[in-house]
C-alpha cells in the first residue's frame, strides 16, 4: 500500500492544494478565480504571518507556483495568472 498523493486536475484546487502545504494556517487559505484578459486570474489569500512563506525568498516559491499553476493550465489550453492580495 503506498501513500501516493493524487494531485488535482484543475488549476484553482492544484493551486489551494500546494499553498495549504505551505502555511501555518491552512484554513485561512482562499483561492478564488477571476476571469481576466488572457485567462483565468487565480488570486490567492493567507493569513498575514503566511505571506512570506508563500512568497519565499526573493519571489523563488511564488515564482515555482506560477509555474506549477500554469503547467495545470497548458492541460486545458489556458494561461492562468496567479496573484497574492492582502
Amino acid at each position: 500500500m503506498s501513500d501516493a498523493v493524487v494531485l488535482p486536475n484543475d488549476p484553482r484546487s492544484l493551486c489551494e492544494f500546494l499553498v495549504r502545504r505551505l502555511v501555518d494556517e491552512p484554513d485561512a487559505v482562499s483561492v478564488t478565480q477571476e476571469a481576466g484578459d488572457g485567462g483565468p486570474v487565480l488570486r490567492i489569500a493567507v493569513a498575514a504571518d503566511d505571506r512570506g512563506k508563500v512568497i519565499g525568498r526573493q519571489g523563488r516559491v511564488v515564482r515555482a507556483l506560477r509555474t506549477v499553476v500554469r503547467a495545470g493550465g497548458a492541460r486545458s489550453n489556458e494561461r492562468v495568472t496567479l496573484e497574492i492580495v492582502e
